[in-house]
């Protein structure tokens, strides 16, 4: 059963400094630049009739070109512990709109709602116990300031899990309208 996932994509301009800043902390779990992407929902194992309903629903789903903007880092904690270093993109209307109507989509085609508040960042590094002081990095970086970009399109990918981590592969591409 494929493992699922819908985001956005950065373009080369912001993953290549969002790559640069990858340094600093002992023990993380740096992303490779195809892990580099903002989560719109994470679907999970579903069966091949649900991928199908899935797409279908994608399909559907309309939402016009915006910009994105990545300003500052951060972490998330799970427990006390904090388990992920990150980007943060700034608040955004266009962006909440089409989380929304993925979220929708996703319903539709038999998904359970996700509860979670969505909270938009590009994933830069896994961390656990064993990883060293994030402080140090999280001051170094905590300005940083890319360039907007236009958002384009959404992709469905698939996560393919193995000893080396995870791979995404991109499998479908949904455009935005002008």
């Amino acid at each position: 059963m494929p493992r699922l996932f819908i985001a956005l994509r950065p373009p080369s301009a912001i993953r290549n400094p969002l790559i640069d800043t990858m340094e600093g902390v002992e023990g993380a779990r740096w992303q490779y630049d195809e892990q580099l992407h903002l989560t719109l929902r994470f679907v999970g194992e579903v069966d091949a009739r649900t991928a199908d309903d899935l797409v279908g629903a994608l399909s559907q789903v309309r939402a016009e070109l915006f910009t994105l903007a990545l300003r500052g880092v951060g972490s998330f904690e799970r427990k006390g512990r904090v388990t992920s270093l990150w980007a943060k993109v700034e608040p955004s209307e266009p962006l909440a709109i089409l989380q929304g109507r993925v979220e929708r989509a996703c319903r539709a085609a038999g998904l359970e709602p996700v509860t979670r508040k969505f909270v938009p960042h590009v994933t830069i590094a896994r961390v656990n116990a064993s990883t060293g002081p994030i402080g140090g990095w999280l001051a170094d970086h905590g300005r940083l300031t890319l360039p907007d970009w236009e958002v384009e399109r959404f992709w469905l990918y698939e996560s393919r899990l193995d000893a080396g981590g995870a791979h995404y592969e991109p499998l479908l591409e949904f455009p935005l309208t002008a």
